[in-house]
């Protein structure tokens, strides 16, 4: 994936600079992948902010190195994309971390790693995109939540800190600009088939010596629709959000979780 087309003007053609134009952080692997293919499938020029490149090729979609845990990096790369594009009509917030710890065993280090990545580097990304947004006036941004959006987890604390904060940025930033028809809403995903999954998963087993299988079962069974979510269903709602369908729709979390939250 050619990751210099944002450095040059002319390399955007005119096709390109008439498609709505989707930001998504994190857009490499996991649900990141599934929002830039399913925006890429729907005719948006799709930007990506990730530190690794895709997973896979997806058509009109490109990749922008960026550590999107440094706000003044995601500044830089969105003034790019404004350059090249002059629109940004979609924001999706993805990038995240997610850690396994009590209070106790989180120090002021791993704390910091987790909400720069998790809570600045949303803060940023939306940040940076409003004004063009204004400017437009329009825009619809997401914000990837989660289950503990809503409840709380055992040994969870730093990235159930990071999801609380990113449920009071989609509905403050969502009451501040909605004069400007800037919508604002929290996707939250219950445990999702991800690598991410899969490298937690990994992680417990390695400490506890359980079986994988067993233990991906019993994740499964844990959800009242009897399976593990997948990266597609977060997409699709997230696109509808994005989408014309949603134009009454701000300020909102929505569990995309198998019924977890409702129990």
């Amino acid at each position: 994936m050619n990751s210099d087309s944002l450095n040059n003007n002319d390399g955007v053609t005119s096709d390109k600079a008439q498609r709505p134009v989707c930001i998504v952080t994190g857009g490499s692997l996991g649900i990141g992948f599934a929002v830039c293919k399913l925006f890429s499938q729907n005719g948006y020029q799709v930007v990506n902010l990730d530190i690794r490149d895709f997973e896979e090729a997806i058509d009109n979609a490109v990749w922008k190195p960026c550590d999107v845990s440094v706000v003044k990096n995601i500044e830089a790369a969105l003034n790019e994309v404004v350059a090249s594009y002059q629109r940004i009509d979609a924001l999706v917030c993805n990038a995240g971390i997610h850690v396994s710890a009590t209070i106790e065993d989180t120090d002021e280090a791993l704390l910091d790693k987790v909400l720069n990545l998790n809570v600045k580097g949303a803060y940023g990304a939306i940040k940076s995109c409003l004004p063009i947004m204004k400017e437009q006036g329009s825009g619809a941004i997401v914000v990837m939540g989660s289950d503990q959006s809503f409840v709380g987890k055992r040994n969870s604390f730093a990235y159930g800190v990071s999801k609380g904060a990113l449920a009071s940025m989609a509905k403050t930033t969502a009451l501040d600009y909605a004069p400007y028809n800037i919508r604002v809403n929290a996707v939250c995903p219950g445990t999702i088939e991800t690598p991410l999954f899969h490298n937690a998963i990994d992680n417990y087993v390695a400490r506890s010596g359980a079986d994988k299988s067993e233990v991906v079962a019993e994740e499964a069974a844990a959800q009242p629709i009897g399976r593990l979510g997948q990266p597609e269903d977060v997409a699709e709602l997230t696109y509808f959000l994005c989408s014309s369908k949603a134009s009454f729709i701000t300020g909102s979390l929505y569990a995309v979780d198998g019924g977890y939250t409702a129990q």
